[in-house]
């Protein structure tokens, strides 16, 4: 197995062989991809670029003539493609890139094509700003470069030479399994107002033999969570925190996209779900908060984020997308409804306390929830007792068998 190392060859040439021999004075083997998508290609490629191109149905001559951002897009489903198909044949142990703008948009893009634990590395000019686009829900780690890589000089060698030694250590250094690796995962959504209660069903859970991993629901959480269902690693989905789906629907700051919700219902997978924090709508500090919202109810929760109340309307529209995508689901769902409150905010005596909003969206939900059971209790979501009867009838949900 080798290293796999992604450099757009006719402008990061010297930079990639140099990383190249770090490398391989290291211990470890690899292969050199160019990526190079500009008008010239590089020539010291293991894989040039016009097999990386072809093998995913491109004509690299045709898009490096035509418009750059077009030839960057293609550069990186075609190496999103390769390395993939690599490790599923065992080739790859590891990937590591380097560039700037395109460089990092191809080489992570490649990188979010493998599961969680391969070595994933991006030396990227950009890697101390924001790289929420870059690493979405993977494992990906961003080394900053501090100059540019237009040539080698003794900032960049040296960036160059901890890039090597990083990666050589992830791969070399594997982590032996934990006897507790054994047990089954289930997944778990949870916000500040929904602890109580996810705390609670993780304890049930971990009692009864699974491993719980909590997602916190603030978009890349959702994504993170989404992305392990598709991959098939989850036992089952306890999805009490779907308020990611409010901030989708009506404007907010944390939305996981339109797929939320959808990954454990494609692949079959045992899920219980409920409308956890689905009474709010995120944003940051209240000057963010738009202008068509200014009249809203809002709550400052801290310095940095405020609270906007979902309305009845919007509540309507939650449930009803909530019952439509678990209508949809290919396997076992059951929807659990909180009569006295969907969050610590939404509970008597609470700044979002809404009776009227919370029957909106619970008969949304009914309505489009086709067979799926729905089971309201006369219970807050934090309260233990629901937690404990949302996870109690997980378990009974990956008993079955499938």
């Amino acid at each position: 197995m080798a290293v796999f190392l992604l450099a757009a060859l006719d402008t990061k040439g010297a930079e990639a062989d140099y990383l190249r021999w770090q490398l391989e004075r290291l211990g470890l083997t690899c292969v050199v991809v160019d990526i190079s998508c500009g008008p010239t290609a590089g020539t010291t490629a293991d894989i040039p670029r016009n097999a990386v191109f072809s093998a995913a149905g491109f004509d690299a001559a045709a898009l490096a003539a035509g418009d750059r951002a077009s030839a960057v897009d293609a550069a990186a489903t075609a190496a999103a493609r390769l390395v993939a198909e690599r490790f599923a044949r065992k080739e790859l142990s590891g990937i590591i890139a380097l560039g700037g703008s395109a460089g990092s948009t191809i080489g992570t893009a490649a990188m979010r094509a493998l599961p969680l634990g391969v070595p994933k590395l991006m030396v990227s000019t950009l890697a101390s700003g924001q790289v929420r686009q870059y690493v979405g829900d993977k494992d990906i780690l961003m080394l900053n470069t501090v100059v540019d890589l237009a040539g080698l000089n003794r900032i960049s060698r040296g960036v160059l030479s901890t890039a090597a030694r990083a990666m050589a250590g992830m791969v070399r250094l594997v982590c032996e399994a934990d006897a507790e690796d054994d047990r089954p995962l289930v997944a778990a959504t949870m916000f500040g107002v929904t602890t109580p209660c996810v705390s609670r069903a993780r304890e049930v859970l971990e009692q009864a033999g699974y491993e719980v991993l909590v997602f916190h629901a603030t978009g890349s959480g959702g994504r993170a969570m989404e992305a392990l269902a598709r991959e098939g690693v989850l036992a089952g989905v306890l999805d009490l925190t779907t308020t990611e789906l409010a901030d989708e629907l009506v404007g907010g700051f944390l939305t996981a996209g339109p797929e939320r919700l959808t990954a454990a219902a494609q692949a079959g997978i045992p899920q219980v779900v409920s409308v956890g924090a689905t009474d709010m709508v995120n944003f940051y500090g209240r000057t963010s908060v738009p202008v068509r919202f200014a009249r809203r109810q809002l709550h400052a929760h801290n310095a940095n984020v405020t609270l906007m109340r979902t309305t009845p309307d919007e509540n309507e529209r939650i449930g009803a997308e909530i019952g439509h995508k678990l209508a949809a689901a290919h396997g076992p769902a059951v929807v659990f409804l909180p009569a006295r409150g969907v969050s610590a905010l939404d509970a008597e005596g609470q700044p979002f306390c809404d009776p009227i909003a919370r029957r909106a969206l619970f008969n949304a939900l009914r309505q489009s929830a086709g067979s799926t059971p729905v089971i309201e209790l006369d219970l807050h979501i934090n309260d233990a007792e629901f937690a404990e009867a949302a996870a109690q009838r997980l378990i009974e949900l990956m008993r079955v068998p499938r």
